[in-house]
This record gives structure tokens, C-alpha cells and sequence, in this order.
């Protein structure tokens, strides 16, 4: 297979290894996106499978309690000065509301409801908010959370809701626990609340991946076993939330933190806007230019 110059670079984006080596990867696995990952790692070459996802759409995300349910949405927007227009800050609240109070499954399906009960579908009304603020506007994704009298949501947004963090904590009200939770994720971005939650095929691939690793280091077959276990231990504390050191205090992991206040985390979502969209390429000089012609 052909090797293009635009897989070398996507995989340079997923693997932060040099031009040469991704190309020899690619050559190596016939063109194959993810073996050619798998080949960096286990020749040392690359630190991790993580994919450099390209942060492109500007937008907000905003997060919406209604007493025992809570969402977490993002809408995006062509520019990052949309962002700071205050109807475009009604927009968010608006679509909050709706999605905490009618909980649709899926963005489809709250896009054909009525707004209020009655009136214009939530897709008209924001294509009425298109029409006055003059960019394609999306609500892209939304999660939405219940809980019981006696647990707590965490609600945090950084830098005015670039990322967005939602967590449901059960056996507490501590609403600010909830919230020193949810700033962690912001922070250090766990996939999974636990082990449990990681797959078997995941775990299996990474065990794999981990002992070529070794093997390819040069280490003893009988004590590469034990060494993998030991990395594997690390795997687990890069992406899951429980096995990590608590960011506020570095000495316990989170889930001692939390244990200790008597509360369990039973789940959490992050948003960060634009994640995996590719970014529009323009000159913005010529940008501008082109609006003053107009």
C-alpha cells in the first residue's frame, strides 16, 4: 500500500514519534493505522496509544441541574468571538433547560421537540438563533444524569466552558466534593470511573502490547510476565479515575479521597469543546478582508 504524507502525519498527531519512524511503521504494518501504533509502542518509540484528537469547532459547554437530573451539553459555533455574544449564552441556557426537563435519548430526537410544550421545534429555534447571530450553530452532544435524594452532582466548567465536567457521586450530598471530583477530571482526564469498566479486549491488547514492549527491550522471557503486570498497573492509573493520585491531594488516590467522606463515584462526563473536529484552515487576514468586500 501507498504511504501517503497525510497518514505519516496523522500518525506522528496519535503517537508524538518522528517523521522517519512513522513512516517505517506504516511501511512495516502495510498501511494500518492502529498496528502501526501498536508497532511504535512496543519498539519504545511511541509513549502511548493516545490519539492527539484535533481541537477545532469553538463553542461552550454548559451544565444544567433541575433538582435530581443535571446535563452536561456542547453546542458549537464557527468562532470564538460567538462565544462571548450573550445570546449566544441564552441559546445554552435554553437548550439546558429543555434537554433537563424533557430528557430526549439522543440529539435527533431533541431536535424535533417543541420548545417549551408548544411552538417552534428546538431545531427552529436555533436556527432563529443562526439567522440573528449570522454562524452555523450545533448542539452537538449531551449527557444527561439522575440521581436519588441522597447523592450529589459536581458540576465544573474551566476556562468559561472550553471543558466541561459533570459527576454523580452517590451516599453524600457533599455537593463540593462532587465538584473537587469533577475539577480532576477536567485536569487530568481519566476515560473510565474504574477498572471494571475498562474491556477485557482493551485490557488484553495493552497486556500484549506491554510484554512485545519488553521483549523488544531485550528483558528475560521468565520475569517479562511480571514487568507487564507492573506497567499494566500504570495503565490502569492513566485512565481510570479511582486509580489516580487525587490532584488536590497528591498522597491518596481518588477513590480513598472519596471513600473516606463515606460517598462512591458512579459516573462522570467531560467535554471538551471541538474534540475530535477538524479545524476550517483559513488566513484570517484574507478572512476579514473578504468581509469588507462584501
Amino acid at each position: 500500500m501507498a504511504i501517503t504524507a497525510k497518514m505519516v502525519k496523522e500518525l506522528r498527531e496519535k503517537t508524538g514519534a518522528g517523521m522517519m519512524d512513522c513512516k517505517k511503521a506504516l511501511q512495516e504494518t502495510d498501511g494500518d493505522m492502529e498496528k502501526a501504533v501498536d508497532f511504535l509502542r512496543e519498539k519504545g518509540i511511541a509513549k502511548a496509544a493516545k490519539k492527539a484528537d484535533r481541537i477545532a469547532a469553538e463553542g461552550l459547554t454548559h451544565i444544567e441541574v433541575d433538582n435530581n437530573n443535571a446535563v452536561l451539553l456542547e453546542v458549537n459555533c464557527e468562532t470564538d468571538f460567538v462565544t462571548k455574544n450573550d445570546q449566544f449564552k441564552e441559546l445554552l441556557s435554553e437548550l439546558g433547560k429543555h434537554l433537563v426537563k424533557q430528557q430526549p435519548a439522543n440529539v435527533e430526537e431533541a431536535l424535533q421537540q417543541k420548545l417549551h410544550g408548544d411552538g417552534d421545534t428546538l431545531e427552529s429555534y436555533i436556527n432563529t438563533a443562526v439567522s440573528k447571530i449570522g454562524e452555523k450553530i450545533t448542539l452537538r452532544r449531551f449527557t444527561i444524569f439522575t440521581k436519588t435524594d441522597n447523592d450529589a452532582f459536581g458540576a465544573y466548567l474551566h476556562m468559561g466552558g472550553r471543558i466541561g465536567v459533570l459527576t454523580l457521586l452517590e451516599g453524600t450530598n457533599d455537593e463540593q466534593l462532587g465538584k473537587d471530583i469533577a475539577m480532576h477530571v477536567a485536569a487530568v482526564n481519566p476515560r473510565y470511573v474504574s477498572r471494571d469498566a475498562v474491556s477485557e479486549e482493551e485490557v488484553s491488547h495493552e497486556r500484549e502490547v506491554l510484554k512485545q514492549q519488553a521483549l523488544n527491550e531485550g528483558k528475560p522471557e521468565k520475569i517479562v510476565e511480571k514487568m507487564v503486570e507492573g506497567r499494566l498497573g500504570k495503565f490502569f492509573q492513566e485512565i481510570c479515575l479511582l486509580e489516580q493520585d487525587f490532584v488536590k491531594d497528591p498522597d491518596q488516590k481518588v477513590k480513598k479521597y472519596v471513600a473516606d467522606k463515606g460517598a462512591s463515584v458512579k459516573g462522570f462526563v467531560r467535554y471538551e469543546v471541538g474534540e475530535g473536529l477538524e479545524k476550517r484552515e483559513e488566513n484570517f487576514a484574507d478572512e476579514v478582508m473578504s468581509q469588507i468586500k462584501k
